[in-house]
C-alpha cells in the first residue's frame, strides 16, 4: 500500500481552508483519523464495496455533517459501520435466530443488517425510524480504522449526493478535496457495488438494497428471503431506494440492444459528440469501430468495474449509452440496480 501522500491544495481547498489529505499504511495514520472522528469531523475510507464517508454515529453535528457535505436528503438513511469484534446488542433491541445465523456466514462482508434501533445512536442516523442498519465490512483498512475509533461510524457512500459512488481514493477527492480532512486509501474496492441492506425485523428476511450477498445465498442460510419493492412516493427504508443514484456527469442514454446503441450513437457523432457506449462483453463485437467500454461478462466482473467506467465516461464523452445487460439473475439484480439508476430508469 502507498506511503503517506498529501493532496495538493485547490482553489476549494483554500476556500475552506482545509487541507484534505490521502494516506495509506503509514506512521500515525490511524491516530490521525482517530483524532479526526473524536473532535466532529468526517474521514472518507476504504471498504470493499466503495469508499465511505464517515462520522461518530453517537454525535448529532457530526452525523448532519455529512448531510450537508453530501447535499444528502434528509429522509435517507444512513448506515452504521463497526468492526468485527463490536458487540451489536449495545446499538439494537433484538436478533432473530435466522439473523445471528447470516451473521456467521457473511460478516464480516458486503452485508448490512437492519434491526430494531435501541436508540443509542444519533437520531439522524436513521432518520427518525426505529431501525438501525449496520454493517461489518470485510477490509482491511476499514476494519483498522473501525478499530481504532471503537466507535460506530456512520457512513454513506463517500460522493456527492446522485453522483457515481467512488470505487477510489481519487474518486473521493475529486468530490472533496478542501471539504474533509482526511481520505484512508486501500486502492480500487474490489466489490464495486454497495453493500445488500437486509431488513432482519420481521419473521422472513427481507432485501431493501440488492447487491453482492445474493437473496439465493440469504435463502440458503435463512430458509427463506424476500425482496422489498418500494411503492411510489414512500419514505425510502434504505439508502439508494427513492432517489436517481450514481450519475455520471454527461448525458446519458439506455437501451436495450446493440442495434439502438449504433443508431443512438452515430446520431451523436454526427452532430460533434463525442458518444461512448457501455455494455457488457458479448455486445462489444458488433458495435464495430466506435468507442466503447466493456463492462465485462459475469455479474461479479460488471459490479467491480461499473462505477470506474462511469466515472471514466464523464470525463471524456458528450453522450454515454447503456445497454442493458441480459442476466438478471444474482449478483445481476444489484448490478442492473445501479445501472438503471445510473441512466435515470426505474429499477
Amino acid at each position: 500500500m502507498a506511503n503517506s501522500t498529501t493532496a495538493t491544495r485547490s482553489r476549494s481547498a483554500t476556500k475552506s481552508n482545509m487541507e484534505t489529505q490521502i494516506l495509506g499504511r503509514s506512521r500515525g495514520w490511524l491516530e490521525r483519523a482517530a483524532d479526526f472522528i473524536q473532535r466532529g469531523e468526517v474521514v472518507a475510507f476504504h471498504t470493499e464495496t466503495v469508499y465511505g464517508l464517515g462520522a461518530n454515529a453517537f454525535s448529532d453535528e457530526a452525523v448532519l455533517k455529512i448531510f450537508t457535505l453530501k447535499g444528502r436528503p434528509a429522509d435517507n438513511p444512513l448506515i452504521v459501520h463497526v468492526h468485527r469484534d463490536y458487540d451489536i446488542s449495545r446499538l439494537i433491541d433484538s436478533e432473530p435466530p435466522y439473523a445471528a445465523a447470516l451473521r456467521e456466514k457473511f460478516l464480516p462482508g458486503p452485508l448490512t443488517m437492519v434491526y430494531p434501533s435501541a436508540g443509542k445512536v444519533s437520531k439522524y442516523v436513521s432518520c427518525g425510524m426505529n431501525t438501525l442498519a449496520i454493517r461489518v465490512p470485510s477490509s482491511p483498512v476499514a476494519q483498522e480504522f473501525l478499530r481504532a475509533v471503537d466507535l460506530p461510524i456512520a457512513a454513506p457512500s463517500a460522493n456527492l449526493s446522485k453522483h457515481v459512488s467512488p470505487v477510489t481514493a481519487r474518486h473521493v477527492y475529486d468530490d472533496f478535496n478542501g471539504k474533509i480532512p482526511l481520505i484512508l486509501d486501500g486502492g480500487a474496492c474490489t466489490g464495486g457495488i454497495e453493500s445488500t441492506v437486509l431488513d432482519c425485523t420481521g419473521e422472513v428476511p427481507r432485501i431493501l438494497r440488492e447487491g453482492l450477498v445474493t437473496r439465493e445465498m440469504i435463502a440458503a442460510v435463512a430458509g427463506d428471503c424476500e425482496v422489498y419493492h418500494p411503492k411510489k412516493g414512500e419514505k425510502p427504508k434504505s439508502p439508494g431506494m427513492a432517489y436517481k443514484h450514481y450519475s455520471p456527469r454527461c448525458e446519458t442514454a439506455y437501451v436495450s440492444s446493440a442495434e439502438e446503441a449504433i443508431e443512438v450513437y452515430d446520431r451523436e457523432k454526427e452532430r460533434g459528440g463525442t458518444p461512448c457506449i457501455l455494455c457488457e462483453s458479448g455486445q462489444i463485437s458488433l458495435l464495430g469501430d466506435r468507442n466503447s467500454l466493456d463492462l465485462g461478462g459475469i455479474g461479479e466482473q460488471m459490479a467491480q468495474r461499473l462505477y470506474a467506467l462511469l466515472r471514466k465516461a464523464e470525463g471524456t464523452s458528450s453522450l454515454l449509452i447503456g445497454i442493458e445487460p441480459k442476466g438478471k439473475d444474482g449478483v445481476m439484480a444489484g448490478v442492473l440496480n445501479r445501472l438503471r439508476r445510473a441512466f435515470g430508469k426505474e429499477s
